[in-house]
């Protein structure tokens, strides 16, 4: 547990807090995603291609994974929001969690390659739920501070824009270089030494930029006072917020489809195209390029048509491509299905995270109560599921194909990878799409220059914007 702090030491609620430049808050989003993209993007490959690690277990370790996730994100999010220090609640648990981060991932890809049965299991285990743990206390602190930082939804667009532009910078490091580096580079395709090395290197980068964007994050003091929200009565009101499962269950779909996507694509080329895993680079890099050339266009698009039209679009644009990308059948048909990938990404990038800091102004409103840790934390148990399904898609492929492991292919894993990178994401999106037009979420506060919440420092019962009052229409404009 952090330390606590006395009233006396609780900054004034009426002292201005310095704000803080969005792009030193969104740089901390590139340091956030190196470490576990790495792990998600490439685990498949290295354990269960390389090392041999049977899809069976592979899957099963994933829904342990994906249970411990779901149930240490609200402890992780209500200790933050329960923290009090002279140096705010969220900026201690990102300083401490970047090296835990980093050094969990390094473990993670520095598997001895004598490990056989059980003992590789277990290694794969252990470091994943590692990885998880310390992924969720980044992320539950990180997360929290977009509403606290960027109380309007221009300028809180403006900094997801921009966080969201470096996690795409991120991802070209973490997801479409890697493959080059880790066995073209620094090792082979039937070798593990190249991934230690390019593990250790985005380790120490990851460390630096999350250490540096937490060091200049002025968490404002009005959230920091004595008030602590109870932990059963908080979980109880997220848990009956309808708001919580309408936003959190479509979200999810949105998730799923690009775990999927994210996990497999070095696979996909490998086996669908048939081209050398190195040569996925390309394919990723399209894909990011577009996604980040395409923020801009989002942003704008929410800013004329609103958070909520621009969501529901993006997941249809992102519905589509898996259908060209299925279609795919050499590298420039699939850089080509490519550009509509990252057009949809993009546009739920921008958006998705607006819909839900909707959410929590609704629930700081109704409850006079900043449980932004706490609440982003149960959303994370949707994205959680991510973890069971990719497991379950990957099993699922020894069932009807008959790809177990690297050493067990299958007759035609070809097959078996266009349907797990393509028929299952478009199944989730399409589901995202036509459910995210029954989706109805409060109205944005309102952007006036110079104005600023009101401090909620009493927990008594204000009307609740997520039950009694209006929510937008169709169009969603940003301004009434």
């Amino acid at each position: 547990m952090l330390p606590r702090v006395t009233s006396s030491s609780v900054p004034d609620i009426a002292a201005p807090a310095r704000a803080t430049p969005p792009w030193r808050y969104a740089i901390g989003m590139f340091g956030t995603s190196i470490p576990i993209n790495m792990v998600k993007g490439s685990m498949i490959l290295y354990y269960v291609d390389i090392l041999g690690l049977d899809v069976r277990a592979y899957g099963i370790v994933m829904a342990i994974y994906a249970v411990i996730d779901a149930v240490d994100n609200p402890v992780l999010g209500y200790l933050s929001d329960r923290t009090r220090t002279r140096f705010g609640r969220r900026r201690p648990w990102l300083v401490v969690g970047a090296p835990l981060l980093a050094a969990s991932m390094i473990a993670f890809f520095s598997a001895p390659t004598s490990l056989k049965g059980l003992g590789l299991v277990m290694w794969f285990a252990v470091f994943a739920i590692a990885c998880e743990a310390f992924d969720s206390m980044i992320n539950a602190n990180y997360g929290a501070l977009l509403p606290e930082l960027f109380q309007h939804e221009r300028r809180r667009a403006v900094a997801n824009g921009l966080r969201q532009g470096f996690q795409l910078a991120a991802l070209v490091l973490s997801l479409a270089v890697t493959p080059l580096l880790t066995t073209k580079v620094f090792g082979t395709e039937e070798t593990t030494g190249g991934f230690r090395t390019t593990a250790i290197i985005y380790g120490i980068i990851a460390v630096v930029v999350i250490v540096y964007m937490a060091l200049g994050a002025r968490e404002s003091p009005r959230y920091s006072t004595n008030i602590r929200p109870p932990l059963w009565s908080s979980i109880w009101s997220i848990v009956s917020n309808r708001l919580f499962w309408t936003v959190g269950l479509v979200g999810a779909c949105y998730g799923i489809a690009m775990a999927i996507v994210l996990a497999g694509i070095q696979l996909y080329v490998k086996y669908s195209l048939g081209l050398p895993v190195s040569e996925a680079l390309y394919l990723q890099a399209v894909v990011i390029l577009i996604a980040v050339g395409g923020l801009a266009v989002w942003t704008r698009i929410v800013a004329r048509k609103g958070a909520l039209w621009a969501w529901r679009l993006a997941f249809a644009v992102l519905a589509i491509s898996f259908v060209a990308l299925f279609f795919a059948t050499d590298l420039v048909t699939a850089l080509l299905a490519g550009v509509l990938v990252g057009a949809g990404w993009s546009g739920m990038l921008a958006t998705n995270d607006l819909i839900t800091a909707r959410v929590l102004d609704a629930d700081a409103a109704a409850h006079g109560q900043h449980r932004e840790g706490l609440f982003l934390s149960a959303f994370g148990f949707f994205g959680r599921l991510n973890s069971i399904v990719t497991g379950l898609a990957l099993t699922s492929l020894g069932v009807f194909f008959g790809y177990n492991s690297g050493d067990d292919p299958g007759a035609n894993p070809g097959f078996a990878f266009r349907v797990y990178l393509c028929v299952y994401p478009f199944l989730f999106a399409a589901v995202g799409a036509i459910a995210a037009r029954f989706v109805r979420v409060p109205q944005p506060t309102a952007d006036q220059p110079g104005e600023s919440p009101s401090p909620l420092s009493e927990p008594s019962r204000l009307p609740d914007p997520v039950n009694d009052a209006p929510v937008s229409d169709d169009e969603d404009p940003v301004d009434r």
